[in-house]
């Protein structure tokens, strides 16, 4: 992707670029993967007319799942990104932490 690509991805709101191990990669895939199969799963139900406490109920696991997806992405994040950030002297970065995670808790 050029950086005039880049600048056009909705998206996105930063420019920047994370290089995930392949192991990271893979697991982050997965987790999306499973909810996004639950995702098709509460559709299902609907088209199938599902009693509303049990879609309510599956609602509630692929908000859990999306949870615990966003909880590993952070703490890789902070492993990663931060630390090596802050080893860089660029401590902006807890800033943009702060201000992700305050976002996140909305």
């Amino acid at each position: 992707m050029t950086e005039n690509e880049t600048e056009k991805c909705r998206c996105c709101s930063s420019k920047k670029k994370k290089e995930r191990s392949p192991e990271e990669y893979k697991l982050l895939l997965n987790r999306l993967n499973r909810i996004e199969g639950q995702i098709r799963g509460l559709k299902k139900m609907l088209e199938n007319d599902a009693y509303c406490t049990d879609v309510l109920i599956q609602a509630s696991a692929v908000t859990s799942a999306l949870n615990s997806f966003s909880k590993v992405l952070l703490a890789n994040h902070i492993h990663t990104c931060v630390v090596d950030d802050i080893k860089k002297g660029k401590s902006e970065v807890v800033d943009e932490l702060v201000d992700t995670i305050q976002k996140m808790m909305r």
